[in-house]
């Protein structure tokens, strides 16, 4: 019989994870360590420190996708070697977001969906960054032919998310982000007249507005500007910033008229890992016609042997993501998305019903014609807590809700607001409403006098 023996200096997989030496010692935080670690210890100690991470499917504040099916994780798997901007390498690959582009045109009405043009992106920052850089090169080249200034572009949009803030001030424009006025909640036709003017590059329209949940009237602020053009002059586009709408309109608000089939949206963005339902990473941008994204923003590459146009702000990026958007199209159909969008909304409208017969909330969306979500605020009444002290109390139970105040001319008034996304089953959010009572209810009882509690983050 073999006699076995174990080296106790030995780092190998015989070992414990936990008497390696490596995890007898803080992590390296400034400097790479010198020796090797067994990749089961590493796993273990990185995985370890994760725990301390919120749980994602309990982040009712982000608008991102924290469930997927089994399937969609191993295609992750199968493609974690393919770099989407190879198309050379992989062309399979680039055929499926060609696709997805294609797919995304037909289901928001462009004209010739099978001919116009778009592109995959990092996100919904980069694609709505992008459209304003179209929406910057022909407003520039249609001054230049009419032989007027350049150099004062402007961007009108009602309260946005902060990349088109970004954009402003990384391409040298002028955002004018209208105040609400009344008890607006986003861009109003009444507006347009106020902030635009013939250096106004487009407007931005938001199907989403990312502090409410609401829709932006996108058809009445074609027809706003339908009449700036006939008694002005002005022919100004607007782009649609759909990071969440996008993917929820088509299908279960289809009545409402918000994309190509009206004429002076040229471009349109959505984010696929929203409530596109693929993972994080992947955004997309669609113009109406391919006359509408200029030429000279395009750059054809010489790439690892192949030529290729390419117009991103990124280069390289995994192209799992743009599988996964290919795969959930393909699998849901437009059915699967309709049923899926629809029980989000459903719940979302159960739980606006159910917060708004609790005493100290008076609701600002309830989940009816936006997103599935809702906003809420405190009544006027002394509760003794704020909405940033019911955050703090339920994330002791996981929770995690964004509370912040309105954009400007409202930051008097402070929201929280809870995303219904695809995993947030009836049963959860009967659990959330539960946690919400009794977190109430203690703070009822224990009144928070000095409150340092602050605003949660809210994506906006």
């Amino acid at each position: 019989m073999p006699i076995h023996h174990v080296n106790l200096n030995d780092q190998s997989s015989l070992r414990d994870v936990y008497t390696t030496n490596t995890s007898e010692k803080s992590l390296p935080k400034f400097r790479i360590p010198e020796q090797r670690t067994e990749p089961h210890a590493a796993y273990s100690l990185v995985r370890d420190e994760l725990l301390l991470d919120g749980n994602a499917r309990q982040n009712l504040a982000t608008f991102c996708t924290t469930w997927v099916d089994d399937e969609v994780k191993q295609l992750m798997t199968d493609s974690v070697d393919k770099n989407m901007i190879d198309k050379d390498e992989y062309p399979q690959t680039a055929e499926l977001e060609n696709r997805c582009v294609h797919i995304l045109a037909d289901l928001w009405h462009a004209q010739k969906s099978w001919q116009t043009v778009g592109c995959s992106t990092t996100g919904s920052s980069e694609a709505a960054m992008l459209g304003g850089l179209a929406f910057k090169w022909k407003w520039r080249q249609r001054r230049e032919a009419e032989g007027k200034d350049t150099s004062k572009p402007n961007i009108v949009t009602g309260p946005v998310q902060i990349c088109w803030k970004k954009f402003a001030r990384y391409f040298d424009v002028e955002i004018r982000e209208v105040p609400l006025e009344g008890e607006a909640l986003g861009l109003q036709p009444g507006d347009l007249r106020k902030y635009c003017d013939e250096n106004t590059i487009g407007v931005v329209a938001t199907l989403g507005v990312t502090f409410t949940g609401i829709y932006e009237p996108v058809e009445a602020l074609a027809c706003e500007l339908d009449a700036l053009e006939r008694d002005l002059g002005l022919d100004i586009p607007i782009h649609v910033d759909a990071a969440s709408g996008g993917f929820i309109a088509p299908f279960i608000q289809r009545d409402l008229v918000w994309d190509f089939q009206i004429k002076r949206v040229r471009s349109i963005n959505a984010s696929g890992h929203k409530y596109g339902l693929a993972p994080l990473g992947v955004g997309w941008i669609i113009w109406a016609s391919k006359e509408d994204l200029p030429e000279d923003l395009i750059f054809y590459v010489d790439y690892l042997g192949g030529n290729m146009p390419t117009f991103a702000l990124n280069f390289s990026r995994p192209g799992g993501e743009i599988i996964a958007q290919y795969y959930n199209f393909l699998r849901l159909g437009r059915d699967g998305y309709t049923a899926v969008q629809q029980a989000c909304s459903d719940t979302a409208q159960w739980l606006g019903a159910k917060l708004a017969k609790i005493g100290p909330f008076e609701m600002v969306y309830d989940g009816h014609g936006g997103l599935p979500a809702v906003a809420y605020k405190l009544t006027d009444a002394d509760h003794g807590f704020t909405l940033y002290d019911l955050s703090e109390r339920l994330r002791m139970r996981g929770w995690q809700i964004a509370s912040y105040p309105l954009p400007s001319n409202r930051q008097e008034t402070v929201v929280q607001r809870i995303l219904i996304r695809h995993g947030v089953s009836r049963d959860l959010a009967h659990l959330l409403l539960d946690d919400m009572k009794r977190a109430i209810s203690h703070l009822s009882q224990n009144p928070v006098p000095h409150s340092t509690a602050k605003p949660g983050f809210h994506h906006g």
